[in-house]
């Protein structure tokens, strides 16, 4: 269901050239690169690189959906060191360094204190969820309500600022998840695959996403992920 757009193309372009520019040194991963190339740079663990999803949203762009945003995070040592969201339509930057912190336009931010699951808003993505799995959480009163708005980018940071309480997903991109799983962390979120092992470092550009705002959720969700 992915399109490339020329939009993608042309900010993958404009933002790589400004990185090299920055620093030259770090090693580049886009999504519009070959899988050979991006399977390259992150099994190089001699170098940093920059993880730019240039577009995530790509059919709500292209059909005038609102829900769209650039992506990109700083791998070092093979986990995130900095990550930025920006949301063009609502003009909301979403930021973080490791170990100081989540901000939305440079106020820090924390996710959700909410630890009841029947209380919870949730991403999920059925699409990506095994039939079985998919039937359970679309027809089983789990959670209060869930979303899917189309952009990883964006659940994560909304995820982070407290617009919602978990993300289920069957199976993110490196470029999905790389920014948005520090920008929730550092906002006090629990973040991991299924089974709650972390997503860094990792030699797979893709990895199913479970992340909560708090440890409760995390082990009541993995029960209905097992």
């Amino acid at each position: 269901g992915s399109i490339v757009t020329a939009t993608d193309l042309a900010c993958q372009s404009f933002i790589e050239s400004g990185l090299a520019k920055i620093d030259s040194s770090i090693n580049f991963l886009g999504e519009e690169m070959s899988s050979q190339d991006k399977l390259n740079c992150l099994n190089n663990k001699e170098r940093s690189f920059w993880c730019l999803d240039p577009l995530d949203g790509n059919t709500n762009f292209a059909t005038s959906f609102s829900g769209f945003a650039i992506s990109l995070a700083l791998i070092q040592n093979g986990t995130p060191a900095l990550a930025c969201t920006y949301d063009p339509l609502s003009r909301e930057l979403f930021s973080a360094q490791a170990g100081t912190g989540a901000f939305l336009n440079g106020k820090r931010i924390y996710c959700s204190q909410e630890d009841e699951l029947p209380n919870s808003v949730g991403f999920v993505d059925f699409k990506r969820l095994e039939r079985n799995t998919a039937s359970h959480f679309a027809t089983d009163r789990i959670f209060r309500s869930q979303r899917n708005i189309g952009s990883c980018a964006l659940e994560w940071a909304w995820l982070a600022t407290g617009r919602a309480q978990f993300i289920i997903h069957g199976g993110e991109k490196l470029w999905d998840f790389a920014a948005g799983s520090l920008l929730a962390s550092e906002a006090g979120c629990c973040v991991g695959n299924f089974s709650g092992q972390p997503l860094f470092p990792s030699n797979s550009l893709s990895s199913p996403i479970l992340a909560t705002c708090n440890p409760n959720l995390q082990e009541k969700l993995k029960l209905h992920l097992s």
